[in-house]
């Protein structure tokens, strides 16, 4: 069984933090940078090319003055690459087109004799890498020292029939000399937050307007839902599949989840999760259909013990009960809004109950959705949450009404 060196999804351990200080000792380093030192003079120049067939030098082309993303995978492995490559993809997603703009993903194989260009090309064709992922072949030796060079190489674990290999990935600004060592089982939005803005320096205007005011209340999780997030989350999600939101990849990389525990027999479901390399080595037929349907990408082995697959299991059951009831309580009151001819409340209004430029001017008092207050350019706006404060509007308008020689529209 190929072993996983990783660090765990919680643990925010660095390989390298390499600040912009000047290098003590050495001669003629004050004022030395980050990103001097570990430059050229560092970093191997070795030749790669691309699933695209185009050769590029690691230095030169590929980390110079870059925000960067690199991990170390192969195409035929039953393990953690498909996982590490799918957490990519989401992640690819929610950088959008910043990828190839000033942040760059790298996936070299550990296996070039197997992953030919041609092989990487399908490879980065189901995980659907745009513009700015990379996937890369060389020679092994060069392979190999770009792997010593990155701190990703565990001497002790190598042999020549083993495709063992530290599967964390490294993330990166050349320029800074700020390295990163980060887990395949990272949360992709956190990820993206330190790629994107921690590596930048924080230059990156935050579009994310979001007050922690509005932040909902932590709670604990369970160990199924926390299996769930890290291990599967990249390639399911548990209903809604025709709703998959823009941060994730434009189609699902594995089966929607939704009352998975009913329409799969239990015990077949069970060693699926734990060991789905020997179900597709033993051909088995629904295990071979399911990859077949879903564009070739390997179920990976995640080393579940029994008591994971118990609680992810669980999860499962749980969590399609949660999404059945909010989805039936919805279609009920959609379908009674309906009936009754009822108009949406105030607080799913959401745009129309914002007052536009043009309406400033209006002299009007609407006291009923939205319980909005216009006069001769102000506004004052009520939720409808308090019945106290709709009756202080009721008394103002009175007020307005009275003091006002203009006719007011009610």
């Amino acid at each position: 069984m190929i072993r996983r060196y990783c660090l765990r999804s919680w643990t925010p351990v660095l390989l390298l933090l390499f600040v912009n200080a000047p290098t003590f000792g050495t001669p003629g380093s004050a004022g030395r940078k980050g990103g001097d030192r570990w430059g050229a003079n560092y970093f191997p120049n070795v030749p790669l090319i691309t699933h695209e067939g185009k050769t590029v030098r690691f230095f030169d082309d590929l980390i110079k003055d870059k925000v960067v993303v690199i991990n170390f995978i192969y195409t035929t492995c039953p393990d953690v690459c498909p996982l590490e490559t799918a957490k990519l993809a989401q992640l690819q997603a929610i950088l959008g087109d910043r990828v190839g703009r000033d942040i760059f993903i790298y996936s070299i194989t550990i296996d070039p004799e197997t992953d030919t260009p041609e092989v990487l090309a399908e490879y980065a064709k189901v995980y659907q890498a745009g513009p700015g992922w990379l996937f890369l072949t060389g020679k092994e030796a060069d392979i190999t020292l770009l792997r010593i060079k990155l701190g990703l190489y565990i001497d002790e674990i190598q042999d020549e029939d083993s495709n063992d290999h530290n599967v964390s990935l490294l993330i990166g600004n050349q320029s800074t000399g700020r390295w990163m060592k980060r887990s395949p089982f990272e949360n992709s939005h956190f990820l993206a937050t330190q790629i994107g803005s921690w590596l930048h320096n924080w230059k990156i205007p935050d579009t994310n307007q979001d007050s922690y005011a509005h932040a909902p209340k932590l709670r604990k999780i369970s160990s199924g839902e926390n299996l769930f997030r890290t291990r599967c989350s990249a390639c399911h999600v548990i209903g809604g599949a025709d709703q998959v939101p823009d941060y994730q990849n434009a189609r699902l990389l594995g089966p929607d989840l939704l009352n998975v525990t009913q329409r799969r027999d239990r015990a077949w479901l069970s060693r699926w999760l734990a060991e789905p390399d020997k179900m597709l080595a033993e051909k088995d037929p629904l295990a071979l259909e399911l990859q077949a349907k879903h564009g070739q990408v390997a179920m990976p082995n995640m080393g579940l013990n029994a008591q994971d697959v118990a609680a992810l299991l669980e999860y499962f059951e749980l969590e399609s009960l949660r999404v059945e009831k909010v989805q039936q309580y919805t279609d009920a009151r959609a379908a009674s809004r309906k009936s009754s001819g009822a108009r949406m409340p105030c607080c799913q209004k959401n745009k129309s109950a914002v007052l536009k430029k043009s309406e400033t001017l209006a002299q009007t008092v609407s006291l009923g959705e939205g319980a909005e207050i216009r006069r001769s350019g102000m506004f004052l706006g009520l939720t409808g949450q308090s019945a106290g404060l709709g009756c202080f509007f009721l008394l103002l308008a009175a007020i307005f009404r009275r003091r006002s020689s203009a006719p007011v529209v009610g």
